[in-house]
């Protein structure tokens, strides 16, 4: 619904006989539509705004560059500058999802910026592009989602999904208590958890909800924690619950999304720690809906500057970093020496491919090309029966409203982004280009590939090692918080929370590392025994907390004994993969 629209400022370009002013525009928006995802309109704000600031910022570097140069082409200073950038860029990324985003767009668009011929001044296209990707933040705000004004203030709809998913997901695990799904369902409780947290943590202009509506979500989030480590403990504990007891959880989620009374709840019987927790989680809950609290919870502790500087500078950084540094290089270097009059696809296609977020190296490679393939048939064939500016600006309008879809899978997305820049290339000012894109993209696939085999000294796997470093952190600030700490919900819920999310990112590692081939996934090896190891003290520790928390004079000795094999299990484990 927001991908057509946001062709808009390419219209009104064209029909301003200005249509190269509006292709930075239309690029800000369809680079904006790729890091647009579901979710709550506050953290968009973020997830789309800083990159269009870094893109906005490539594009003036990129200018700047060419002004510098002349024609924009150097077989030596524009593979050093992209190769430092990328270095960069590449660090930088490493930090977090929204960091990737902004190192990918301030790279991708200095590219663009240096080889794109627009006979707009440099500032003038940077100020464009954050017009177009302004525009599309614009739309995202405003308009609502289907369903959202049906029940409540249609702003804060992704909020109330986010925190209906998460008394949802607490229902499942309970129903999984005793079964094989268990250890899923627990993982999908983390993960709504996370997504929750993440809604409502989106920036604001003050401190503080800003409205009842908002400080109710933020007041029933934070009572499903307790519930959550309800059931986390009666998952660990493996014994099966009657199904009524996955009622209440239900109710609250339908609560939250209708916004009317969540009735009775079911009452567990009180026959042990878990079920006595899980009564009591259900009473609170019960409570604050009735009752919502005048205030949010605290916000939850984000990474500080000094800290994402660490992570940058840290194995796992400068590791992404080099390979990028050295893709971006020799892909520009290659470009260059092809005298080819888009040159810039190339270095600019090899930024995207080299992103370890979307996916293994060749799944990424294989759905690029196909992809690119499908794509320029596609726009040959449109070419065939459009002509002229106002044709090209309606398939630019039609590729915008496929992007939310089309980000589903890398290739589709390939496909529609292909079409979409194609047609940009004519409103330019360039010549049409079709299967040159194809062979920039094959030459790109081959870069990568070629790079992301090569052995570069002790770059190996630090990924995945520091992915599991963090994690085993949280576990043991987590542990020795249950075990030495006073008995304060909201603390222990936070370094619960971090254990958890941690240990989800080390698993994504793991995954990614163990889908390459094998000469990169052998360096990860063992490190899923690592994760297994954590993930049952980090379970074992929440049903610990539970104990404690009905039981807070000691620790029984079954417990104490078990926690004390999963630290050896985790000892171990850890020590085997460094062998």
């Amino acid at each position: 619904m927001r991908g057509g629209p946001a062709a808009l400022p390419l219209l009104v370009a064209v029909l301003a006989e200005r249509p190269t002013a509006g292709v930075p525009a239309a690029l800000g928006a369809m680079l904006a539509g790729i890091n647009d995802r579901p979710g709550s309109r506050r953290t968009s704000v973020t997830r789309l705004g800083l990159p269009a600031l870094s893109g906005s910022a490539g594009l003036l570097l990129g200018a700047m560059i060419t002004a510098a140069e002349g024609d924009g082409r150097s077989l030596v200073v524009l593979p050093l500058v992209f190769g430092l950038l990328g270095m960069v860029a590449g660090a930088v990324s490493s930090t977090g999802p929204v960091a990737s985003a902004c190192g990918t767009q301030l790279l991708v668009a200095a590219v663009i910026g240096a080889g794109m011929p627009l006979p707009e001044p440099g500032p003038v296209r940077a100020l464009l592009f954050l017009a177009g990707a302004g525009w599309l933040l614009l739309l995202r705000l405003l308009l609502p989602s289907p369903g959202g004004l049906r029940n409540g203030p249609y702003h804060l709809d992704g909020e109330r999904e986010a925190v209906a998913a998460v008394y949802e997901a607490a229902a499942r695990l309970l129903r999984a208590v005793g079964g094989p799904g268990a250890l899923a369902a627990r993982a999908a409780l983390s993960g709504a958890l996370d997504q929750a947290q993440d809604a409502l943590a989106g920036p604001r202009l003050r401190r503080g909800a800003s409205s009842a509506a908002e400080r109710r979500l933020h007041a029933r989030y934070a009572a499903a924690f307790p519930l959550a480590e309800a059931a986390t403990a009666l998952a660990w504990a493996g014994i099966p619950l009657p199904a009524r007891i996955a009622e209440g959880p239900r109710r609250l989620a339908a609560a939250v999304r209708t916004g009317k009374p969540c009735g009775p709840l079911p009452a567990p019987a009180r026959t042990d720690a878990g079920l006595r927790a899980l009564d009591d989680a259900l009473l609170r809950a019960a409570t604050v809906f009735d009752h919502p609290a005048g205030a949010p919870p605290g916000t939850p502790r984000r990474l500080s500057f000094s800290a994402a500087l660490r992570r940058a500078g840290s194995g796992a950084g400068r590791e992404y970093g080099l390979r990028v540094a050295v893709c971006c290089a020799t892909s520009t270097v290659v470009a260059q020496l092809l005298h080819h009059e888009h040159w810039y696809w190339l270095p600019a296609t090899t930024v995207f491919l080299v992103k370890p977020d979307l996916g293994p190296l060749a799944s990424r490679v294989l759905c690029r090309a196909a992809g690119t393939v499908v794509g320029a048939a596609v726009f040959g064939l449109l070419a065939l029966v459009v002509s002229g500016p106002l044709p090209l600006v309606a398939v630019v309008a039609l590729c915008g409203a496929l992007l939310p879809v089309a980000t589903r899978h890398f290739a589709l997305q390939t496909s529609v982004v292909t079409v979409l820049v194609l047609s940009l290339v004519p409103l330019g000012g360039g010549p049409a280009a079709g299967w040159g894109r194809v062979v920039e993209s094959l030459l790109a696939c081959a870069t990568v590939l070629l790079v992301g085999h090569l052995p570069l000294p002790g770059s190996r796997g630090h990924s995945v090692r520091a992915a599991l470093d963090t994690a085993a952190g949280a576990a043991h600030r987590y542990l020795g918080y249950v075990l030495n700490s006073p008995r304060e919900q909201g603390e222990k819920g936070d370094l619960r929370r971090d254990a958890y999310r941690s240990l989800a990112a080390a698993r994504t590692a793991i995954d990614l590392s163990a889908a390459e081939f094998p000469a990169v996934a052998r360096h990860s090896a063992g490190s899923e025994s690592v994760a297994e190891a954590l993930e049952r003290l980090i379970d074992t520790t929440t049903a610990c907390a539970v104990q404690l928390d009905h039981t807070p004079s000691k620790l029984p000795p079954s417990h104490a004994e078990l926690l004390e094999r999963r630290l050896c299990e985790l000892d171990l484990a850890r020590a085997l993969p460094a062998r």
